[in-house]
């Protein structure tokens, strides 16, 4: 009997100290991975950070032009609608410069004797003859400039494809043998013009005082009589 009740109380303490040590295991909880030497887990990556979400090299803003989704790309410049890169002046509203045209002077008898200008844009060119006079001089010298004598005119005249510009020039308005005499004649648009065109003309007149009339589209406004 004694031995039975010695049996049953080892079995109790042995059991008293199961439940014990059960009880301190779960109020530990588990091991700290930092103190048994295991790393910290990181935060995840960002896209830009882990290569997925970065942008590919060469599609940066700063290369001078954006990307549209279908992978096709625009620059950022603008373009001078009027004029292409081949030199070519066809947009409307520009200047005729001298460089823009071709000119030609031809000798007329009828009504009276006089020298007419005539103008043509080249091919491709559209421009304006803004400046309703022209300047035309025989030589270098001041009284070699030919003065305007108001006659004619159309402010602005259009010249493109076959359109056409006249002028006329008195190369002598002064009595007498005075004068030289000159083979070519210096034509501008305007006094301005960084490229004059240099003219041969049909003979070679004695200059003296010449005048010039006003640009039109009408070969009978531009005889240039003295007024």
């Amino acid at each position: 009997m004694r031995s039975r009740l010695a049996a049953r109380s080892t079995r109790l303490v042995l059991a008293a100290a199961a439940v014990t040590a059960l009880a301190a295991t779960t109020a530990c909880g588990p091991e700290d991975p930092t103190e048994n030497g295991a790393a910290a887990p990181t935060a995840a990556s960002s896209p830009a950070e882990d290569g997925k979400g970065e942008a590919p090299a060469g599609d940066s803003a700063t290369d001078g032009g954006s990307t549209s989704a279908s992978g096709s790309k625009s620059t950022g410049g603008t373009g001078d609608k009027g004029e292409s890169g081949t030199g070519d002046k066809s947009g409307y509203g520009q200047s005729c410069g001298t460089n823009d045209l071709d000119l030609s002077v031809t000798w007329e008898a009828q009504p009276i004797s006089y020298y007419l200008i005539t103008a043509k844009a080249k091919p491709g060119i559209t421009c304006y003859l803004d400046v309703n006079t022209p300047s035309v001089s025989f030589g270098s010298d001041a009284d070699g400039v030919a003065s305007p004598d108001g006659q004619g005119g159309e402010d602005p005249i259009k010249l493109s494809g076959s359109s056409v510009a006249y002028a006329g020039i008195n190369v002598k308005t002064t009595e007498g043998e005075g004068g030289k005499q000159f083979e070519n004649v210096i034509i501008a648009t305007s006094e301005e013009d960084p490229n004059p065109a240099e003219v041969e003309l049909p003979d070679a007149p004695t200059v003296e005082k010449p005048i010039v009339t006003n640009w039109s589209t009408k070969r009978n406004e531009v005889i240039p009589r003295i007024i």
